[in-house]
């Protein structure tokens, strides 16, 4: 199945990661990240959101690791070594997409990872629009299907398909989010 390496900064956004973690749910690609993946998303989502309890966010860590039990990627640090990129720091992520046997690596941060320097590891690196896009072109019909439901599912505010792409505009992916406006009347 194709896997794909969910960087911290994809996992932030609440409505992105929750379109994100909904295709994986219906098979669309298999999701992966590393402990130190979540630790990173915990801290960003405590800077970004101080008022949300730890608890809170622990509780959606472990909810996406008991959901995708095969997600949690261990055993990468070794990888680390033979990695060459702009920062040391950030070589522990496609460490884990290697590890775990990812196809893409799917980040904001597309500068950090240079396709010269991962080419030789076969990973690639993918910006959330365009991820999504391909997703969107492959299967249109499912896509507005899991908006659909990610929808109806939101209680607190209500929302439709333009209120969830709405937010998703402002995640970060608008490329993804004007594609499905444009979809013909009869496929939205």
């Amino acid at each position: 199945m194709y896997s794909a390496l969910l960087d911290a900064c994809v996992l932030v956004p609440n409505a992105l990661c929750d379109t994100l973690l909904r295709l994986a749910e219906r098979g669309f690609y298999r999701p992966l990240w590393s402990a130190r993946t979540l630790d990173e998303t915990s801290w960003a989502i405590q800077k970004v959101h101080p008022d949300i309890p730890d608890d809170r966010i622990r509780c959606r860590l472990d909810n996406m690791n008991a959901t995708f039990e095969d997600a949690l990627v261990e055993g990468w640090e070794p990888v680390c070594a033979g990695l060459d990129l702009p920062d040391d720091d950030d070589r522990h992520v496609p460490a884990a997409a290697i590890r775990g046997g990812a196809q893409v690596i799917v980040t904001f941060n597309v500068k950090d990872f240079p396709g010269e320097r991962l080419e030789p590891t076969g990973v690639a690196v993918a910006h959330p629009d365009d991820f999504l896009l391909d997703q969107l072109d492959l299967y249109p019909a499912l896509v507005l299907q899991v908006l659909t439901e990610q929808a109806r599912d939101l209680r607190d505010p209500p929302s439709d398909v333009d209120g969830v792409l709405n937010r998703l505009k402002r995640c970060g992916v608008p490329r993804f989010s004007d594609a499905v406006r444009l979809l013909e009347p009869d496929e939205r």
